[in-house]
């Protein structure tokens, strides 16, 4: 698969951006488990032209990351023209234009997935940032605003004309923002429609390696995109990966291969975004690497409510002596993929 000049292995594994979860520290953890493509967090073009400190810190770049893409969103056209011109200079891989954040701070403004409403400005505003930078640019959508309304084939090849180089299509619309099952027919529709030419990669419910396998093999996706269940579970690519090369899923890591990932994990939280920021942004992944443990409870409020760095290593050294001889295969999760 490619998106424009850059290559990417057979049925690549791209990590979905999600705001406050998937930072630098994160996508590092992500990266080093065997993820392909990673993206930034949400980046405001209103906030980025003002020269927001948090919209520029988001754009850094560690070479590991790569190939790393940064996303813009916003629902002015000029704005995200200039925008882009702003986000080359973190030298990203390509660009991604958020269409499909449900958040109602976000869409009710006529932006993310609330330009499913307005498909000519969606469009105006991808060719103006096509035409105003160098790099490849990509878009992530959902299937329309409601059930009413999934207008994703006609999206799909109205970005294409305006020069997308690949399209990410979560399941859903906005009107579902997460519940219910993505709709995997529907972006399979897209995929194999015979108009739509570029790269179509397929987000939504996707939760082990089987899953990931029937993506590509029944709905015949170029790529897949995984989000939420990838919070305390970021070996989830490894595990994709190997099902996928190999034919077989590996072990779930034991306690003290989750013990020292959390540990690096917070770590890199903490250089990446300082005391106490980087603790409380770590709370969710904390409590999430040790879901399912059985009489965790008392554990977990440790981790979740401690600002104590030293506290919180104590804590994760105790779990792994705790622990140290628990069954991890008893937390797989069973598949939540609909097929």
């Amino acid at each position: 698969m490619k998106i424009g000049h850059i290559e990417l292995p057979d049925k690549p594994l791209f990590l979905a951006p999600m705001e406050d979860v998937t930072d630098q520290s994160f996508r590092h953890i992500c990266k080093e488990y065997g993820v392909d493509v990673m993206i930034s967090e949400f980046v405001a073009s209103e906030g980025l032209i003002r020269d927001c400190e948090k919209s520029m810190k988001k754009m850094q770049i560690d070479p590991i990351e790569r190939p790393f893409g940064v996303q813009l969103y916003g629902n002015r056209t000029e704005a995200m023209a200039e925008a882009v011109k702003m986000a080359e200079s973190a030298e990203p891989d390509f660009i991604d234009l958020n269409y499909g954040c449900p958040a109602k701070k976000i869409a009710n403004r006529g932006a993310g997935a609330g330009l499913l409403q307005d498909i000519p400005l969606m469009e105006e505003m991808t060719r103006a940032v096509v035409e105003n930078t160098r790099l490849p640019v990509t878009v992530k959508t959902r299937l329309g605003g409601d059930h009413q309304s999934v207008n994703i084939v006609e999206v799909a090849q109205r970005l294409q004309d305006a020069g997308i180089q690949a399209l990410s299509i979560h399941g859903r619309t906005k009107a579902q923002m997460y519940q219910g099952q993505a709709d995997w027919e529907t972006i399979a529709r897209v995929k194999h429609h015979p108009d739509v030419d570029i790269p179509v990669i397929g987000n939504g419910d996707i939760v082990d390696a089987q899953g990931a396998a029937m993506a590509f093999d029944h709905y015949g996706v170029d790529g897949i995109m995984i989000g939420r269940a990838t919070v305390g579970k970021p070996w989830l690519f490894k595990s994709i990966r190997t099902y996928l090369d190999k034919g077989f899923i590996p072990e779930e890591p034991d306690i003290a291969e989750k013990v020292a990932v959390a540990k690096q994990h917070l770590q890199k939280s903490l250089e990446w975004k300082g005391h106490p920021r980087g603790i409380y942004e770590m709370r969710r992944h904390l409590s999430n690497y040790f879901k399912g443990l059985p009489h965790f409870k008392p554990l977990r409020t440790r981790l979740v409510t401690s600002l104590d760095e030293k506290e919180l290593h104590d804590t994760l050294d105790y779990i792994a002596e705790k622990y140290a001889h628990f069954d991890a295969s008893k937390l797989k999760s069973d598949s939540f993929f609909h097929y």
